[in-house]
């Protein structure tokens, strides 16, 4: 039954209904991630915020995603991926909609905003770990890491709809009718969610296959009786984080990539316009202007590497994305103080490692489900995604260490080089790429049920019970 959405390399109506159902709602998660800058900006210096204040509640964001990433996966795996879909868009419209009354206090105001932007990030958290493992339990192994990469693109979607908010909308409506209009989006995305029915894998491990035919017949957009009848099934003991340790190749794979990808996506990310106008003496308003373009190309990576993987394979698409975003810093720390009078070759490399850095996230994000067997793909993913999240914090502040900084809100300037800031960043790249390169698997065009038979054997203790291999599948009885 399951091989029927592997059969076809056409994707139904439905099919992307549920692709785009799940980009809206990471555009949602990353324009919020863009808007809370916005929002500091109105509120920080008639509440008189302190650096520390301010940097709290950008962070808190961050530590909600965390804890929610891994507590979401964990939860999707064992009560089924629709009910968080559905639980996770939830929180996070509702912690978007507090914002708007947000009390207009310089004492309480910050913490209000503080416990309501982790909220936020717990529901966003989950949004990502969640999405992606549904997706790919719906679309056909052909084009399973295209479809989930080109997902992970919405992301500079929301980094883009932001900066066109704030131009235009923003003026209007103030703060605060911006953080309302999200809120309007998230009930659209939620409505788009209803329609989504339960993942057939995860029915079929749950021995509700027949809600697993409908599953899919719903996602071939064919009546279930045209479907096989029976299929090898029997419900799986329910497993918790611990059981992550079985499969030592996948948990060293999933960590260290998402660890140094979001290291080194974050931290340059934050430093770029600082390092624009400081080094590079650009007045900020021109650093922004330049940005644009750098986005542009992050999002032509995304876009490119999400069919790269397809054609050429997830691990060589990460070995070349990962190493690829190193050698341009690695160029930009050698040659940085050359080009810096050349400014537009300077934006050209700095557009270049942005194009590899980012559009490896096409492939680590996907790529992190596929490591792991049915019965843990949320939480596997949910695991690495969160502890991957410390690179939201160790990306800008180690470079902020490493380069010594004064009691102002920005590092001094004198501890600022090109050498010192993009051989730091190259190192977590690189940390990734060696992830790819020792732990890596190859997951390109092969179903999900043959790929457990893989992690099965790679894994240093047997799981209780076989995975389902699509030669155990079997058709229609006569």
């Amino acid at each position: 039954m399951l091989s029927a959405l592997d059969l076809r390399s056409d994707l139904t109506f439905n099919q992307k209904k549920l692709i785009f159902a799940g980009a809206f709602g990471l555009v949602l998660e990353f324009l919020d991630y863009f808007l809370i800058g916005f929002v500091l900006t109105f509120v920080s210096k008639p509440w008189k915020l302190t650096f520390g204040a301010s940097s709290i509640i950008l962070l808190s964001s961050g530590l909600g995603a965390m804890a929610g990433a891994a507590f979401f996966g964990w939860l999707a795996d064992r009560t089924g991926r629709r009910r968080v879909f559905l639980t996770t868009l939830t929180l996070f419209s509702l912690g978007t909609g507090a914002l708007v009354f947000t009390p207009d206090s310089a004492e309480y105001g910050w913490i209000y905003l503080t416990l309501f932007r982790f909220l936020i990030g717990f529901g966003a958290g989950g949004l990502y770990c969640v999405d992606l493992p549904l997706i790919q339990e719906f679309v056909p192994a052909s084009r399973r890491g295209e479809v989930s990469g080109l997902v992970t693109a919405a992301v500079p979607l929301g980094f883009l709809l932001g900066s066109a908010m704030v131009a235009f909308v923003a003026p209007t409506v103030g703060w605060r009718g911006l953080m309302g209009i999200c809120v309007g989006l998230g009930a659209a995305a939620l409505l788009l969610r209803v329609w989504i029915p339960e993942s057939p894998r995860w029915l079929q491990r749950n021995g509700r296959a027949s809600e697993a035919r409908n599953s899919i017949a719903w996602a071939l957009e064919v009546d279930p009786s045209e479907l096989p009848s029976t299929i090898d099934s029997a419900p799986e003991n329910k497993l918790g984080f611990g059981a992550l340790l079985r499969y030592p190749r996948s948990v060293a794979l999933s960590f260290l990539s998402n660890l140094g990808m979001q290291t080194g996506y974050y931290g340059l990310t934050m430093w770029a316009p600082t390092l624009l106008v400081q080094v590079l003496h650009v007045p900020p308003t021109s650093a922004a202007f330049y940005m644009i373009f750098v986005t542009s190309a992050a999002l032509l990576g995304r876009v490119g590497f999400s069919v790269l993987s397809e054609k050429m394979g997830r691990r060589p698409a990460g070995l070349i994305s990962t190493f690829g975003a190193a050698a341009m810093l690695l160029a930009a720390a050698l040659f940085g103080d050359a080009l810096a009078s050349v400014l537009v070759a300077f934006v050209g490399l700095l557009a270049l490692t942005f194009l590899f850095g980012e559009g490896g996230f096409a492939v680590v994000g996907p790529y992190s489900a596929e490591v792991w067997p049915t019965a843990l793909r949320a939480t596997g993913m949910g695991a690495a995604y969160g502890f991957g999240g410390l690179g939201k914090v160790i990306g800008p502040m180690g470079l902020a260490f490493i380069v010594g900084a004064s009691s102002d809100v920005v590092p001094a300037t004198s501890g600022i080089s090109f050498s010192t800031a993009f051989i730091y960043f190259a190192c977590w790249y690189a940390l990734a790429g060696l992830a790819f390169a020792v732990f890596g698997i190859e997951t390109k065009g092969r179903t999900i049920e043959d790929l457990e038979w893989e992690l099965q054997a790679l894994s240093s203790t047997s799981p209780e019970r076989a995975p389902v291999s699509a030669a155990n599948v079997q058709g229609p009885s006569s």
